[in-house]
């Protein structure tokens, strides 16, 4: 059984008297363990996918299933703890908090576990040595690089062990050779297991993916 499965998705906004119409129809099944990357010019409807995926933006009609659950029939609170326990997000302007140190970025979405500040910075730190930041735990964000910085937001978003990464052109703001290592790391993930979900605008991401699937105008391509 697919881990996610997409059906007539649809996704409408009304701006006046104006309707855009930002996902048409679409329907796309993602297995356990795939790494999928998802292209489409600018205004293609990726972005507005990779949130109504993940739970973040209500569909005009149309389902999400992941793991068997129907997404959208969760009410606000459950929709929310599905979130939090299922799904790691990386966005491409990392969204660290400039005066905590790494370690304390990626403790954050740890808050609502019930478990000690021990075990929360042990797995923070696990998180971080994943992504080869081990000797950078107490750097602050400025004290960072950029493709440094990249790899904390990564940890953050693993550091709950989330069944379904997603990634919002996490490399958008990097140049190419630390593009590569970045998307090396999400490959590297997912050889150990972990589904990715990518949108990116850059072809050459796609040959680290198992699949690329183009978006146009709000459809599958």
């Amino acid at each position: 059984m697919a881990l996610i499965k997409i059906t007539n998705l649809k996704k409408q906004y009304t701006s006046g008297d104006d309707t855009v119409e930002a996902l048409r129809g679409v329907d796309i099944s993602i297995e356990k363990g795939e790494f999928i990357t998802i292209m489409g010019q600018s205004g293609s409807g990726k972005s507005t996918l990779l949130s109504v995926l993940g739970g973040m933006n209500h569909p005009s009609a149309g389902e999400v299933e992941m793991a068997g659950v129907k997404l959208y029939h969760l009410p606000g609170e459950k929709l929310a703890d599905f979130r939090a326990q299922n799904l790691g997000f990386v966005f491409q302007s990392f969204h660290l908090i400039s005066y905590l140190t790494a370690i304390e970025n990626v403790m954050l979405p740890l808050a609502i576990v019930k478990t000690s500040t021990a075990a929360k910075k042990s797995a923070a730190r696990q998180a971080l040595e994943q992504v080869g930041l081990g000797a950078k735990l107490d750097r602050l964000p400025n004290q960072l690089s950029g493709g440094e910085q990249e790899r904390v937001a990564i940890a953050r978003a693993i550091v709950n062990n989330p069944h379904i990464l997603l990634a919002d052109e996490p490399t958008g703001n990097l140049d190419s050779k630390t593009s590569d290592e970045v998307m090396a790391l999400f490959r590297t993930l997912n050889d150990a297991g972990q589904t990715v979900v990518m949108v990116t605008h850059n072809p050459d991401n796609g040959r680290y993916a198992d699949r690329t699937i183009t978006l146009k105008d709000g459809m599958v391509v």
